[in-house]
């Protein structure tokens, strides 16, 4: 173990994994009665969902930066801190403007959190421990991913405000954070450019493979979310239309991804990350073109699956890669920009594949997906070649 290490830590750093994920899908089933009480369009409501995510991709450098001048440890419990406030505030908040500010605090508190959890793990897990945790961490979030829309639609049968009490349990596991998680050593390691664009200019000079890994991550959140987004309407065309059907399927996605991520240091025993990647690309090309052929409840289920399959180990490996790739003295930096590119895969997924829908049906989008995945695959074998 590092020094100050426990087996406390470890828990720690996966259950506010999941807090990242949580930060939108909590509410996801209180969407319409958010809209109803606070007497707003569905466009407005739906803000209260997305308006955390753009602060994710704002903030996300200006927290890399600071991480890297004054270490993750600060900078990840504060935003675990500002997490609790931010999203707790909804229990008391019955206007809309109000509620939409604190969203925003909730957004910034997430980009602390996901950038500082993210160099904690480089920190603190060397070789093969920190491929485990890495793994673990996006097993974590799939858990996540399935667990936290269940709660919170159980408890917006409650009151619409119930589910944002939730956030609160940022608070305490911030405190725990401050007694189980070390202060990191800094690293003496330094590519001495500097700071601001044009060190960032160098570094991406001397390691251009950093951009694809950046692509990569855009892309499979942005084909994340055409399942989150569209998949509902595909299965509503199946006949399955009640909210409880369709969270299955989402689920079976968040399921699939958690296996094959807590086994993801396993299979780098047996393999390479371009491999598992590659794998990953071409079971997502088979998944989505099954997607636009299916035709039941049951053929509708192996493309979430092979689409979760794949993420379990995409996801990692671009952690893993930035780790080898950015200089160490500049980590917080180049794993903020990981963080901005896949929430802006998400945020611009509805609006690539949205406008597909009035001519080739939602099947089309499955399509369209399947050939992105398919020219990622193709792509990397010619990367792979030269």
């Amino acid at each position: 173990m590092s020094a100050g290490e426990t087996r406390a830590t470890l828990w720690v750093l996966l259950a506010s994994a999941t807090l990242t994920v949580m930060a939108g899908a909590i509410l996801g089933p209180v969407v319409p009665s958010i809209q109803s009480n606070l007497g707003v369009s569905e466009s407005l409501a739906g803000l209260i969902i997305t308006t955390h995510g753009a602060l994710i991709v704002l903030v996300s450098p200006i927290a890399g930066a600071i991480i890297d001048r004054v270490g993750p440890r600060r900078p990840y419990i504060v935003g675990l801190l500002l997490y609790g406030v931010g999203g707790g505030a909804g229990l008391f908040i019955d206007s809309f403007l109000p509620l939409l500010l604190s969203r925003a605090v909730l957004g910034v508190g997430v980009a602390f959190i996901y950038t500082g959890l993210t160099v904690l793990i480089y920190s603190i897990y060397r070789g093969q421990r920190m491929d485990r945790a890495l793994g673990l961490r996006s097993s974590a979030n799939s858990l996540g991913a399935v667990v936290w829309p269940l709660l919170g639609g159980a408890l917006g049968a409650l009151t619409w405000q119930a589910p944002f009490g939730v956030y609160l349990l940022a608070v305490p596991l911030g405190v725990l954070a401050v007694v189980t998680i070390p202060e990191p050593a800094r690293s003496d390691d330094s590519d001495d450019s500097g700071g601001g664009l044009g060190a960032v200019v160098g570094v991406v000079r001397n390691q251009p493979g950093i951009l694809s890994v950046y692509l990569l991550y855009f892309g499979a959140n942005a084909l994340l979310y055409s399942i989150v987004v569209f998949y509902p309407q595909l299965l509503n065309g199946l006949g399955i239309t009640s909210s409880v059907g369709i969270s299955l399927y989402l689920s079976a996605n968040g399921l699939a991804g958690g296996i094959t991520a807590a086994g993801y240091d396993r299979l780098l025993d047996r393999t390479t990350r371009l491999r598992l990647v590659g794998t990953a690309l071409l079971l997502w090309s088979l998944g989505f073109a099954s997607a636009t052929l299916a035709t039941s409840a049951l053929t509708a289920v192996p493309a979430v699956v092979a689409f979760g399959l794949g993420l379990g180990v995409v996801f990692p490996s671009a952690f893993s890669w930035i780790e080898a790739l950015a200089p160490a003295d500049k980590q917080g930096q180049f794993s903020s920009y990981l963080a901005s590119a896949g929430y802006t895969g998400q945020f611009i997924s509805p609006v690539v594949f949205g406008p597909l829908i009035p001519h080739f049906g939602v099947r089309g989008v499955f399509g369209a997906a399947a050939l992105a995945a398919l020219a990622g695959l193709a792509g990397l074998l010619v990367a792979t070649r030269k």
